[in-house]
């Protein structure tokens, strides 16, 4: 079970986004933060201190996990471009979805131009950003198109003897429309602009600042503060994120660390030149082998079951068997496929970026291990001590039953491991030999049936997935339910306690009861809030399966009892005629001609409910 206070305590102090999580490990929530730790604490104070939009947030979050940036600026568009992969239900409620400005250069144009454009499209032209501030990404526009007469309209073709347009006389175009701008010229241009826009742009702003000056000593304030928001804007433009390309490309950034249980790898991903997300591996410990042999060994095993290879492949060294690596993933993706160490630029410090963050995650889980570690030691010491038990218990089952009047009934097992649930071992019930509402009767059932396939198990050798034998049995409900499976588990010779998960009169968790005794629950709070999770995951588990035995149901028609009329067509003649008392009441031609239907199966619904009629 994932401690929230616990990895509050190891938040770094440093910008980046974090993922609120709920039970079932679905995304609800996207966040950044200048630091991490001030910020998702926030959330875990008091709840009368939160907005009602908030305290509802909290209520489902179960676990979180975060990504460190570099910058503030960095965490805001790894933000948004989780929020769009993950479209978390919470990030659709507190606020909007955003798609932030991109500066384009139409190099796709025989006269280019400089505009801002939200998409990103493969079109031959040259994207930057994106940026947060959409006023900055103005103003950088603006200022080029003031200090270059770059072409401001979208026209491709001028027919002849077309007039020049206001640009033109206020100089801001070179009027490519006349038809005897140079392309050279224009073109050499076009290369200073993209030079300014990938960052070259010192020497500008020293000119700016200089004018911002020289303005101000002639009292011309006005100029002055236009020269002020240039320079701003320049300064924004070189603020470019690290963890966005310029460039629409495909990009796997590996990076690695090694822990005592192996290596911890961790793979990011970037795609139209964003990072869209990252995934976490561990390779376990392997005899004498380089961490270059490592990545090779995890490279071939990932990238053989995927379909979409990148173009490049970041790494922190190469090793000997890369550049074959490099020929069979190029063979499979059907262009060339690079693996490198990046030097300089964005991609270097976007190796940079992993690997504080694959050194960050390897302290948090090592430091996660040993706190779960403690907390399963208390936890069992607390559950032996409060039942006076004389034995480990490492495994526990707990139990439920759930119907709607006896109908649809079921039961669930939910399986907990050293503290931490086990899904892949939760098993469903469906109530066979009991009929009405009969809670002890299901119970006893359920663990009948359970502790057969364990003992079937042991006999055969064979594993049915129920070979595992528990030490701890909890039983949803007092001490009635907990004395009529106690009573099968010793009929059938298993040595199991049995205890009752007791709830109070508005269904909240309120103490333990074994052999007919309350435990005193209460005031142990650390052990009620894991029974309490217990009682609510096995509930949970339970009442999701009788839902859906329920609404299968309810889905059923009495047109399923017809020869030849399966889901398929049973659906289309409810489609056609809108309900089955229609369909009783159209004639054998009206049956035959509806969607799906022929004379036969037509004569088969028509004597169906011909003798349905006869025999009321």
């Amino acid at each position: 079970m994932f401690d929230i206070q616990e990895n509050l305590r190891i938040l770094p102090d440093q910008p980046g986004v974090y993922l609120y999580k709920d039970r079932f490990g679905e995304v609800i929530y996207v966040g950044k933060a200048v630091s991490l730790k001030n910020r998702v604490r926030q959330y875990f104070q008091s709840p009368e201190s939160l907005t009602p939009k908030v305290r509802a947030l909290v209520k489902d979050i179960d676990e979180f996990e975060y990504i460190i940036t570099g910058s503030e600026m960095e965490a805001l568009i790894l933000e948004n471009n989780l929020i769009k992969k993950y479209m978390p239900r919470y990030n659709v409620l507190l606020r909007d979805d955003k798609t932030y400005p991109y500066i384009k250069v139409t190099l796709d144009e025989d006269f280019p131009r400089v505009i801002k454009t939200r998409r990103v499209v493969r079109d031959g032209g040259k994207y930057f950003g994106p940026y947060t501030d959409v006023g900055s990404v103005n103003l950088i526009i603006d200022f080029i198109n003031r200090v270059y007469p770059l072409k401001k309209c979208a026209a491709r073709s001028f027919p002849e003897g077309a007039g020049y347009c206001l640009n033109y006389h206020i100089g801001f175009c070179r009027g490519v429309c006349d038809g005897k701008t140079s392309l050279g010229d224009y073109g050499e241009m076009v290369r200073e602009v993209l030079d300014f826009l990938q960052g070259n742009s010192r020497e500008m702003e020293k000119r700016l600042q200089q004018k911002m000056e020289e303005a101000s000593e002639k009292l011309d304030f006005e100029k002055a503060a236009e020269y002020r928001d240039d320079i701003n804007a320049i300064r924004m433009l070189r603020e470019k994120q690290k963890i966005v390309t310029s460039a629409a490309n495909e990009i796997d950034v590996i990076v690695s660390a090694e822990v005592d249980e192996g290596t911890n790898i961790m793979l990011f991903y970037v795609r139209d030149g964003k990072m869209t997300g990252r995934e976490s591996y561990r390779i376990g410990p392997t005899v004498e082998s380089s961490r270059e042999e490592r990545i090779a060994a995890f490279m071939k095993q990932y990238y053989c079951e995927k379909s979409l290879i990148p173009r490049e492949i970041l790494v922190e060294s190469i090793g000997e068997e890369f550049p074959a690596i490099e020929d069979w993933l190029s063979d499979i993706k059907g262009s060339r496929v690079k693996i490198f160490v990046p030097q300089r630029g964005d991609k270097k410090a976007l190796l940079e970026m992993g690997r504080m963050n694959v050194t960050q995650t390897v302290e948090t889980f090592e430091k996660r291990v040993k706190n779960r570690q403690d907390k399963t030691e208390r936890l069992e010491a607390g559950l032996r001590e409060l039942l006076g038990l004389d034995r480990e218990i490492r495994r526990i089952e707990a139990y439920d039953i759930s119907n709607t009047s006896g109908v649809n009934s079921v039961g669930g097992m939910v399986v907990f491991e050293n503290g931490v649930k086990r899904p892949k071992d939760y098993r469903k019930f469906k109530i066979k030999t009991i009929e009405g509402p009969n809670d002890y009767g299901s119970l006893q059932e359920v663990i009948y049936r359970r502790f057969k396939n364990y003992q079937e198990a042991k006999k055969t050798g064979k594993n049915n997935g129920f070979e595992k034998l528990p030490d701890l049995l909890l039983i949803d409900g007092g001490d009635k339910q907990a004395a009529a499976v106690d009573a099968v588990v010793r009929a059938m010779g298993i040595d199991v306690p049995v205890a009752g998960m007791v709830k109070d009169d508005k269904h909240r968790t309120r103490d333990l009861v074994i052999d007919g005794r309350l435990t005193g629950l209460k005031d142990k709070d650390e052990l009620f809030k894991f029974i309490y999770f217990i009682q609510e995951e096995v509930h949970r588990f339970s009442i999701d399966y009788h839902r859906n035995l329920r609404s299968k149901a309810m889905t059923k028609s009495v047109l399923d009892q017809i020869p030849g009329i399966g889901e398929k067509r049973r659906n289309m003649l409810l489609d056609h005629f809108g309900s089955v008392e229609n369909i009783k009441k159209a004639g054998l031609e009206e049956l035959a001609e509806a969607p799906g239907m022929n004379a036969r199966t037509a004569k088969a619904v028509k004597e169906f409910f011909e003798e349905k009629k006869t025999e009321e």
